[in-house]
């Protein structure tokens, strides 16, 4: 899909957020940046031009760092509000840098809560790089993390529940897997047990898709568990997790 040009200079400067994935991902980071950050340096521009070739991931990881230099821990809270979401995705990256300089000092609950309000964006973009950005750090203390988020399934909030599931899945997307959790999948019921039921079909494909990941290395465990969901609760919800966590041992 294509962007226009009178669409993409909307985007470059920062007065729009994108509506689909082909916009975000067609965003010059550099124009962007020197409309939206002008704390930024030359070099810094010069340095995000550069980049222009590398994988998205890779440029938000750099946008995040130079973002971080530019505007410092207290400056992020003004652009976390900013028109675009790809400024807002920054944020979340500039976060997790802020918490690996200090992560001696600062539990892994701070970097949590501070990512939080964007984990809950009202834009869909925004919601991944959330997530996104601080998996390399959930990935590090799973176990911590999975306590930690097993409170956030309880909250009202649709995306706040999915983000405690998506960012703790065994192989995800677009990121690194999760040994421990793939080999153990049973770490993660703190909580997948909380949603086994949610209403919302944004948590339950969150949640399927969990334990499709995790019947890749454990099919026997995602069969029992799902048997027994199932035999607590046959209801829509359930079976939509269920008929979606089994979805490639089913293709076997």
């Amino acid at each position: 899909m294509s962007v226009s040009s009178a669409r993409l200079a909307l985007l470059n400067g920062g007065v729009v957020a994108s509506g689909n994935l082909a916009e975000g991902l067609a965003v010059d980071f550099a124009a962007l940046m020197a409309v939206a950050l002008p704390q930024a340096d030359v070099a810094a521009l010069d340095k995000m031009r550069a980049a222009a070739a590398l994988g998205v991931s890779k440029r938000m990881l750099l946008a995040g760092e130079i973002v971080l230099d530019a505007v410092g821990r207290q400056g992020l809270t003004a652009l976390a509000g900013h028109a675009s979401d790809t400024v807002r995705g920054w944020v979340c990256y500039a976060l997790a840098h802020d918490y690996e300089r200090h992560a001696a000092a600062k539990p892994l609950e701070l970097l949590l809560e501070a990512v939080r309000p964007l984990a809950d964006d009202a834009h869909f973009g925004v919601r991944e790089w959330a997530w996104l950005a601080v998996r390399p750090h959930i990935a590090r203390q799973p176990k911590l993390a999975i306590s930690l988020l097993a409170g956030w399934t309880a909250d009202p909030s649709e995306r706040v529940r999915r983000f405690a599931c998506e960012s703790t899945r065994p192989r995800g997307v677009w990121c690194a897997h999760m040994s421990i959790l793939k080999e153990n999948p049973e770490l993660g019921l703190p909580v997948l047990e909380p949603l086994k039921a949610d209403p919302s079909v944004y948590v339950q494909d969150s949640v399927g898709n969990w334990l499709n990941d995790a019947a890749k290395s454990q099919p026997q465990w995602v069969r029992a568990l799902c048997a027994a969901w199932l035999g607590q609760d046959a209801g829509k919800p359930t079976a939509h997790i269920c008929k979606k966590a089994l979805r490639s041992l089913a293709k076997k």
